[in-house]
């Protein structure tokens, strides 16, 4: 670990194209950044990937680095923003896999039984789904569908825990009144 001293000089260095002290500043923080990343996002192969984009990035955008003294800060920034569309791009997974798999059962039902009722419901269920916020349908998503607890789905949304439960909750007490009269209503 080198001192905030020498990491001011090797910043300013680098700002001004050095490689060298580039790479100097890389290897004394690059377990942390990996930590981070692993930590936020549960996959080693992704945290590596995520590390060494922001890496590149940093490395072309050194020269945009305000203040010497906040390098590590900047650098973390920019991990911090990898990490969350890595995130983003988790959950749109989920959710596309989500649909897919509603889509999927419904058909399954309707090709099992021909039945009306069981599209209608389909399609109802759909509906109930469509009132919800974005983020209501991410914390649905992850919770039925992805099979992550209350703690998971906040740390993967940077939520607090009880802030997921609650939204979770309503969420569900909001698709619960759109299927009102249906008889879907119920757990």
């Amino acid at each position: 670990m080198i001192d905030n001293e020498r990491m001011v000089v090797l910043a300013r260095q680098a700002k001004l194209g050095d490689s060298h002290s580039f790479a100097e500043l890389y290897n004394a923080i690059y377990q942390d950044l990996y930590r981070t990343a692993l930590y936020t996002l549960g996959n080693p192969d992704d945290a590596e990937n995520v590390v060494s984009d922001t890496v590149l990035d940093a490395y072309a955008g050194i020269s945009k680095l305000y203040d010497e003294r906040k390098f590590r800060a900047w650098i973390f920034r920019i991990l911090s923003n990898k990490c969350n569309r890595k995130i983003r791009e988790y959950v749109k997974r989920r959710e596309t896999e989500a649909e897919k798999s509603i889509d999927d059962m419904a058909e399954m039902l309707s090709s099992r039984d021909n039945s009306m009722e069981q599209v209608e419901n389909q399609t109802l269920v759909q509906k109930a789904f469509s009132v919800l916020s974005e983020e209501e349908k991410e914390i649905v998503t992850l919770t039925i569908y992805g099979e992550y607890d209350s703690g998971e789905v906040a740390g993967i949304m940077n939520l607090n825990r009880n802030t997921v439960r609650s939204k979770y909750s309503r969420a569900l007490a909001k698709m619960r009144e759109c299927l009102g009269g249906t008889g879907l209503a119920q757990e």
